[in-house]
């Protein structure tokens, strides 16, 4: 599973990278958010996720810092997910100004000579 995991973190990272070095906007935003995701892929698979493992204590109420889970990678991934849903929000309201007053959606403001 762990190769997995780190397969969709490159793949995610990789394609994120490569959207964002486009010349529209859109795929620049698009790119960004695929960054994130990766990110927060990563910090949520370094949490140690256990099926069935209590996160703090366990049932008799003692903990035992082999099997517990650690619960700050998943809220800083929560914090992370509404931050980036700010930012993408945030994002696409620059993009319609920017396309509104310029006409067109490229990054430098200025059409590609084919």
């Amino acid at each position: 599973m762990e190769l997995v995991i780190a397969i969709a973190i490159g793949v995610l990272a990789s394609s994120g990278i490569w959207l964002v070095l486009r010349p529209r906007t859109f795929q620049v935003i698009i790119g960004l958010s695929l960054l994130s995701y990766a990110v927060n892929l990563f910090i949520f698979a370094m949490g140690r996720l256990r099926a069935g493992a209590p996160p703090v204590l366990g049932p008799s109420g003692t903990g035992d810092l082999a099997t517990y889970t650690d619960p700050l990678p998943q809220a800083l991934v929560l914090t992370a997910i509404v931050i980036s849903f700010a930012m993408t929000a945030l994002f696409l309201v620059v993009l319609l100004a920017s396309r509104g007053l310029t006409g067109n959606d490229h990054v430098d403001g200025r059409e590609v000579d084919p």
